[in-house]
């Protein structure tokens, strides 16, 4: 039993590294995937409704002796509720990862990770500014070459839509409740910021993006602390009933993740039983400053 759990934990290691979400020696894994909310104006308040989400990617990092890979899927539902308190709007997100991957080479594993729940405040500030705050809690679960400790999500994000512009920064800082895994993996707290600058052409939405990554020090002997920025381009196209958007990041440089990461990310949202009132035609995964013609 003791042998075994030392190979789940050294999967579990690997599998962060993989990731790009964690460690590959002394702990592992962010729980929120660097990089997941890039493309999403979440400083400004949506329009009322439902929006099925969800965002896949696959990535290759260049690991010695061979790349490892892994694919990350993460399902979600956002309701934009009428309701409102300290007059910003109150918005719901829940989160069902799942997870495959391969380490140098080895077969894969897959497996569901940590659902999160969520609620949010976004507020318009005019002129097509808004700023939002989201806490959420990432649940214990069982999987274990993946993250499994229970930890809080705080995100802090702005946005500017207007004139076709769609500019968001988003600030994630995760605080994990129980640093120790059973498997005695050391899991930090962390720091991901998301970064969007895109112009729309028509039903056209394209432009930069990029993240960076960074778990924060601990006092634990022999701990590598690791980080990452990626840089890359967005292309997005409104079909009406259905948002489609596609990105490429690649890492710029990286500190303890064993080499370079390349990933394609392609996310689908799909709104449901919005406020007609104020939603134009072809217009998804807007804010409502947008959707109003503001």
């Amino acid at each position: 039993m003791k042998h075994r759990a030392a190979v789940i934990a050294r999967l579990g290691l690997a599998l962060s590294a993989a990731w790009g979400l964690g460690g590959t020696t002394a702990h592992a894994a962010s729980a929120a995937q660097p990089g997941q909310t890039i493309g999403v104006p979440f400083g400004a308040p949506f329009p009322k409704g439902f929006y099925a989400v969800n965002l896949s990617s696959f990535g290759v990092r260049e690991t010695a002796p061979l790349d490892s890979e892994s694919n990350v899927n993460l399902p979600t539902l956002l309701w934009a509720t009428p309701f409102s308190v300290l007059g910003g709007q109150v918005q719901f997100v829940f989160v069902a990862p799942i997870a495959a991957s391969s380490v140098r080479g080895n077969p894969y594993n897959s497996g569901w990770g940590q659902p999160l729940l969520a609620g949010q405040l976004a507020w318009d500030l005019g002129d097509g500014v808004g700023v939002s705050y989201l806490l959420g809690g990432y649940l214990p679960w069982d999987t274990r070459f993946l993250t499994q400790s229970p930890s809080l999500s705080h995100r802090f994000a702005i946005t500017y839509a207007a004139n076709d512009w769609a500019i968001t920064a988003n600030l994630l800082y995760g605080h994990i409740l129980e640093p120790r895994s059973p498997n005695g993996v050391l899991y930090p707290d962390y720091l991901n910021l998301d970064v969007t600058l895109t112009k729309k052409f028509g039903k056209w939405q394209v432009g930069p993006v990029a993240f960076g990554s960074t778990d924060l020090k601990t006092n634990v002997v022999g701990y590598r602390q690791q980080g990452q920025i990626a840089v890359g381009g967005l292309v997005g196209y409104n079909f009406g009933f259905m948002n489609v958007q596609g990105y490429v990041t690649r890492d710029v440089a990286e500190r303890n993740y064993g080499g370079k990461e390349t990933r394609g990310w392609l996310r689908i949202v799909v709104p449901f039983l919005q406020d007609k009132s104020e939603v134009q035609p072809n217009r998804t995964l807007i804010t409502r400053r947008q959707a109003e013609g503001r």
